[in-house]
């Protein structure tokens, strides 16, 4: 089929991709007229879904499990932090420190993946988990002998995004429009993400994606047909931690003040809590599960409480509580009735289907 023709067989796909493209656009000016704070949650949302793409690599992909993900999200930030603070009195540009950070993270991503190559299931949760908490106690202790992380105290004063002397931090006003600061790290996050979303996307049809695949259904049935299994599960660590050290890095500038409690195995169900609820595999349905559980608290946070209030005159159970009661009930019940996600891939959809039968 020619370009030609397929525009034109296709004209309600490029229609919806405009709708999209256009309520993206104006999402965060819609936001910011509730409340600057939904922006804010709104970034979060876009940092969680960067790393739900990099933990799909791993646990959608190669069927890798990952319970110490948050780590490499812990490794970037802290790049950032140390070499853009006052901390090390270094101040290098985020184009700079943001590949180093990937880097760091990927390094770390083959340091947890060589150890565990011959480790399955149960055994892979429990190595990566220790890995995770060590990163943490790590960045929580390393402020003696010598001061690397502050320890607990964590950095601050971390330097923002900037350009010359366009600064993402400061609010500018644009032909009546007024940017703030989290309204320009919006639009810059989400630009990163369309770019994931790309390379995602790439990796999955291409030639390693398919051995990822191939290793998730039956590794020895892989390794006979050729493919260097070692080689391929190092590569879905190190892919997936770069993607990792990239938010953290972008969560270090925006947020400008990082510390180890940042980085708490919760954080790392949460993420793959994310991935399983949107459909392990599928790039579109991690997402969807990345911005339901961004959103969906912070909801229950601005309601539950002003509810109680109006209909018992008091607070009975903390929103925190309601939060992770209904968290743990979203997730049994979508192991009962959707175990393959909301938005399933359609290989994890077919293989279901089959065992059902």
């Amino acid at each position: 089929m020619s370009e030609s023709s397929w525009f034109r067989t296709k004209p309600g796909i490029f229609t919806g991709i405009a709708i999209i493209a256009a309520v993206l656009l104006i999402l965060p000016f819609m936001l910011a007229s509730v409340g600057t704070a939904w922006v804010r949650i709104t970034n979060l949302a876009i940092l969680f879904a960067l790393l739900s793409l990099g933990l799909n690599i791993v646990v959608g992909f190669a069927g890798l499990l990952d319970l110490g993900y948050i780590a490499f999200y812990g490794v970037g930030a802290y790049t950032y932090a140390l070499l853009a603070s006052p901390h090390f009195n270094l101040h290098l540009p985020f184009w700079v420190i943001l590949p180093i950070g990937a880097l760091l993270a990927c390094i770390f991503g083959v340091m947890l993946g060589a150890p565990t190559l011959k480790l399955r299931g149960d055994y892979l949760a429990i190595v990566t988990l220790g890995f995770g908490e060590i990163v943490r106690i790590f960045l929580n202790n390393l402020s003696q002998p010598f001061n690397i992380t502050n320890g607990p105290q964590g950095v601050s004063r971390i330097d923002p995004f900037t350009v010359g002397s366009f600064s993402f931090s400061k609010p500018e006003t644009l032909a009546g429009l007024v940017f703030s600061g989290p309204i320009k790290y919006y639009y810059l996050l989400l630009l990163v993400l369309l770019v994931v979303i790309v390379v995602n996307v790439r990796l999955q049809d291409s030639r390693i994606g398919r051995a990822w695949v191939a290793i998730r259904e039956d590794e020895i049935a892989a390794q006979a047909m050729g493919i260097n299994t070692r080689n391929v599960k190092l590569l879905a660590f190190a892919m997936g931690a770069s993607f990792g050290g990239i938010a953290g890095g972008m969560f270090s500038a925006i947020q400008g003040f990082i510390s180890p409690e940042s980085f708490v195995l919760v954080e790392s169900i949460m993420v793959l809590a994310m991935v399983v609820l949107g459909g392990m595999g599928n790039i579109w349905g991690v997402i969807l599960g990345a911005i339901l559980l961004s959103f969906v608290p912070e909801i229950l946070r601005y309601t539950v409480e002003p509810f109680q209030k109006a209909v018992f005159g008091k607070m009975l159970v903390e929103p925190e509580v309601i939060r992770m009661l209904l968290f743990g009930l979203a997730l049994v019940l979508m192991m009962l009735y959707r175990p393959a996600g909301l938005w399933p891939s359609r290989t994890r959809r077919r293989e279901l289907a089959s065992r059902d039968k």
